[in-house]
């Protein structure tokens, strides 16, 4: 009895604990952090998609990054270009909810996160 009371102790504290966990990882997905996971650099901008492509335009023009293909509709926008040493710069942006919008950063095939934060912070000035 002295068993089955403790494991079911056990199996009580955890679900409790689980479900901490589980409202710490909804409330990070809904702020605006930034995290870099899987070469690619994403953040959740307070800003409208047509201001945070405005902000993109401008910010790969001063980096000075060589346009290879531009799209943009209501709903996302897709920048891809080529940077020094021939470094492919992706650019994801997607329309989260209103002046939400989700901006996503990759250099190369492997990442650099260097570099995506530097990209990042030149179109966040842009707002």
């Amino acid at each position: 009895m002295k068993k089955q009371l403790a494991l079911l102790s056990l199996v009580s504290v955890c679900a409790l604990l689980m479900q901490g966990c589980a409202a710490l990882v909804v409330g990070a997905a809904v702020g605006t952090g930034v995290a870099y996971f899987g070469a690619e650099l994403k953040s959740n901008e307070p800003v409208s998609l047509d201001k945070a492509w405005s902000a993109t335009e401008k910010a790969v023009t001063a980096l000075q990054f060589t346009p290879v293909q531009r799209k943009k509709d209501a709903l996302a926008a897709y920048y891809e270009g080529i940077g020094a040493a021939d470094k492919r710069i992706t650019i994801k942006l997607k329309n989260t909810g209103e002046k939400v919008t989700e901006v996503r950063v990759r250099v190369g095939t492997l990442g650099d996160e260097n570099l995506s934060r530097t990209i990042l912070n030149k179109i966040q000035s842009g707002y």
